[in-house]
């Protein structure tokens, strides 16, 4: 891991353009035990610790239904990502390659997803396992991961509506 403006050999930085606003909408907040991007792991576990999706009004009734799901994908806002680079060293061995070839959270757009094991809903908060995101990232939504190879929780009878 590098520091915030740190650019290690054979990576290359642009100027980036200016903000557009894409109206999107912080829903929640997402509570990890991680407050450092060095101590942060580089992907999530399902065994890992408990994590809390913190859903702000007026989205908390959106909750409703997340508990049909087994795994859930999470996305957020990577708050804390430089947005500059285009070709990284990801391992800082000087073979460089294009940032959309990488799953780093450095991006022109720094939107983080991770698939999550659902543990439970206390009042307005999702718990889940499997983050690897820094303490406070902001929220971003929260959709079930639903296709063939990931069908819903044992027992818990889902509606069947697909999107």
């Amino acid at each position: 891991m590098v520091g915030a403006s740190e650019v290690r050999e054979g990576e290359l930085t642009v100027d980036t353009p200016p903000a557009r606003d894409a109206a999107l909408f912080f829903i929640g907040r997402i509570r990890t035990p991680w407050k450092s991007r060095l101590d942060t792991p580089r992907q999530g576990r399902h065994d890992g610790p408990v994590c809390r999706l913190e859903i702000f009004e007026p989205w908390v009734p959106a909750i409703k239904g997340v508990e049909f799901y087994e795994n859930l994908e999470v996305i957020y806002w990577l708050h804390q990502s430089r947005r500059d680079l285009v070709l990284q060293s990801p391992k800082n061995n000087q073979k460089t390659r294009g940032t959309f070839s990488l799953r780093s959270p450095v991006r022109p757009n720094p939107i983080g997803t991770s698939i999550v094991k659902f543990v439970g809903i206390e009042g307005n908060t999702i718990l889940v396992r499997g983050l690897d995101c820094l303490d406070e990232t902001p929220l971003l939504d929260v959709k079930p991961d639903r296709c063939e190879f990931s069908p819903l929780a044992q027992g818990k009878g889902g509606d069947g509506e697909t999107e």
